[in-house]
């Protein structure tokens, strides 16, 4: 077997090995696996990923690394490893500054890179425990999630810092609506859904979770006027309508769930979660929705990255027994995979979902 063979096929066979028997149609695969690509680092926990979709490269909070990761999507290889970024969490892409904001949850720092050369252009010092980060292209505002309950407010072109927006709780996951100024915040605890207005930057209501709590992961429907949201305790996607707070409805999914996307073309939703699954909901209308599939993964990997453009999931995979390092995997919908996106033939019934 040739080098070049073991490099290039091997790590889709192991990939196709990994989703085992529920990504087997009768007549083809319904998910096919694309990519895998093997960066470096120590086992432990890997956080937030994007992507650039233009420039084809993904990037990484290689958490356990310390590391900001860059991988060349249409090489499929790790080209960078920017040092020095404890405790890494939270990541944004501003595509018309080419910029990378990567928040670190060692210090509270928000650390902004040039998308050419990776050169450090600024470090925002905030209170502690910076997380989740989201640029609004239509403000050039970037908001950054991070202790004590508030959100760091940057101006992406000139860095400097507005007042921070206090909040009920520590901040999760954000959403940005595009038609109108707002943004929809997780605040696990207590568990509510805050909505902030982007023009003035200031709360203007929020709504509590009844369904469940722990609401860490989000997702937005604007056409619709729905959420998604992630819950840990009593582990369920519920279904929000934006406009009145009404809880819509709950589906139950696996446990651990860090992130969450809309497939808008495809009227599906996909949770990551770290108990070993990714949850595949189908969205029949705006109130009705069913859990479709649950596909194997690796237990622990339970942040993930869905790219609209490409219609390409990126999986990030925490470093594995006999691995050489953690993996970003990318799957996509077969050929024979119908209006549903990621449909996954069924197992036969005797067959295990084992993480």
């Amino acid at each position: 077997m040739s080098q070049l063979f073991a490099r290039r096929i091997l790590p889709l066979v192991g990939l196709a090995a990994l989703l085992g028997p529920a990504v087997r149609a009768a007549d083809g695969p319904a998910l096919e696996p694309v990519q895998t690509i093997v960066l470096k680092g120590k086992p432990g926990k890997l956080d937030h990923l994007i992507v650039d979709s233009k420039g084809e490269r993904l990037f990484l909070a290689n958490k356990v690394n310390n590391t900001l990761d860059v991988v060349d999507l249409k090489a499929g290889k790790l080209v960078k490893q920017i040092p020095g970024q404890s405790g890494v969490q939270g990541l944004a892409y501003a595509a018309d500054l080419d910029r990378v904001f990567a928040a670190l949850g060692t210090g509270g720092y928000c650390n902004v890179f040039d998308g050419k050369g990776y050169k450090l252009l600024k470090t925002v010092k905030f209170m502690d425990d910076a997380d989740n980060v989201r640029y609004n292209p239509r403000t050039h505002l970037v908001y950054v999630a991070h202790a004590e309950k508030a959100i760091g407010v940057i101006d992406g072109q000139s860095f400097e810092v507005k007042p921070d927006i206090g909040l009920p709780g520590d901040a999760e996951a954000f959403a940005l609506e595009k038609g109108r100024p707002r943004l929809y915040v997780n605040v696990p605890s207590p568990s509510l859904v805050v909505i902030l207005d982007t023009d003035q930057n200031k709360v203007t209501t929020s709504y509590p979770l009844k369904l469940s709590s722990a609401n860490y992961a989000m997702a937005l429907d604007e056409a619709n006027h729905r959420l998604f949201l992630g819950c840990r305790k009593k582990p369920m996607l519920v279904v929000m309508d934006t406009e009145s707070g009404k809880e819509i409805t709950g589906v139950p999914i696996p446990g651990d769930t860090d992130d969450v996307f809309f497939d808008a073309k495809r009227k599906q939703i996909y949770a990551c979660c770290g108990e070993g699954f990714l949850a595949v909901i189908r969205q029949t209308d705006a109130d009705h929705y069913e859990l479709q599939e649950k596909i194997p993964t690796v237990a622990g990997a339970r942040t993930c990255f869905f790219d609209s453009e490409t219609s390409r999931l990126y999986l990030g995979v925490p470093r594995q027994p006999g691995k050489e390092g953690p993996e970003i995997r990318s799957i996509r919908r077969g050929r024979n995979g119908a209006a549903g996106g990621f449909a996954i033939a069924k197992p036969p019934a005797a067959q295990s979902f084992s993480g």
